[in-house]
Formats: structure tokens, C-alpha cells, sequence
């Protein structure tokens, strides 16, 4: 009998030893995210969707990676824009001072120009403060074999 109840007991200690172990393993230090550990990132982010909350959507994701805390004065971003994308940057839409606010904190906008040639828009029918580039496509394969994160929201 003595043999049953100290085996009962060994096994009941060792289930509570597990289950506290794995307790301090859940409960343990607060998980904060990711540690900063370079001088410098860069991201670029993807827009080539014409709807309206998935645009305000992709402008908020860099508004909110610019005040990252761990991320200031250490962040280049990018927004490529191609397809239906270009609605955001058209000077009849609703995204200038969005836009501008994201270009005042250092963004590039890039609007693809295979894109306007398509659509038959040129460079007066959009804000003036968007860059060119030739490529949406060719810019964000560039990017990413430069070390960029390519963000498509």
C-alpha cells in the first residue's frame, strides 16, 4: 500500500512540476516583438487595388510603421503604385493630404508608368508630388533583391 501511495504521489508531484513549468513558460516575460538590430530598414509597399478602404488601409499601415517606435530614423519606405492603384493618386480623388503627410515623412510614391500608358493618364492628371518609375513590377523586383521588404497590404 505504502508502495501505491508513494507512487501515486511521485506521479501527482510530477504532473504539478509539469504543468507549473509550462505556467512560467505562458506566463513568463511579456513578448514585445521584434528587436531592432539594424541601422536601417526599408520597406516598400504594394498598391494596386482601387478600392477605397484598401487604399486608406495600405496608407494607415506606413503611417503606423513610421511611428513604430523601434523603427524611428531607422525606416526608408516606398509606395509602389500600378494597376488600379493609380485611383489613389488621381488630383479628382480623395488621398491628397494622406498622401502628403506620407510624403512630408520622407515616403516615395511611385506611380508605374506601364500603368498610365495603359490607361491613357498622364503625369498632369495626378498629384505633383508622385516620382515615376517604369515598372511597378520591375520596381518591386528590384527592391526586393536590394534587401527590401515588399509589404502587400
Amino acid at each position: 500500500m505504502k508502495k501505491i501511495f508513494l507512487f501515486v504521489l511521485v506521479l501527482v508531484l510530477g504532473v504539478g512540476a509539469t504543468i507549473n513549468l509550462c505556467a512560467q513558460q505562458v506566463n513568463g516575460p511579456t513578448y514585445t516583438g521584434a528587436v531592432p538590430t539594424k541601422d536601417m530598414y526599408m520597406a516598400a509597399y504594394q498598391l494596386d487595388n482601387g478600392d477605397s478602404a484598401k487604399i486608406r488601409g495600405t496608407l494607415h499601415n506606413i503611417a503606423n510603421a513610421l511611428t513604430d517606435a523601434r523603427l524611428t530614423g531607422k525606416l526608408k519606405v516606398e509606395l509602389v503604385v500600378h494597376g488600379e492603384g493609380i485611383k489613389a493618386l488621381m488630383k479628382d480623388g480623395v488621398f491628397e493630404q494622406d498622401l502628403k503627410a506620407l510624403k512630408d515623412k520622407g515616403v516615395i510614391i511611385a506611380e508605374c508608368l506601364n500603368t498610365m500608358h495603359a490607361r491613357n493618364i498622364t503625369k498632369e492628371q495626378l498629384y505633383d508630388f508622385v516620382s515615376f518609375v517604369p515598372s511597378g513590377n520591375g520596381e518591386l523586383i528590384i527592391l526586393a533583391q536590394q534587401g527590401w521588404a515588399v509589404i502587400h497590404p
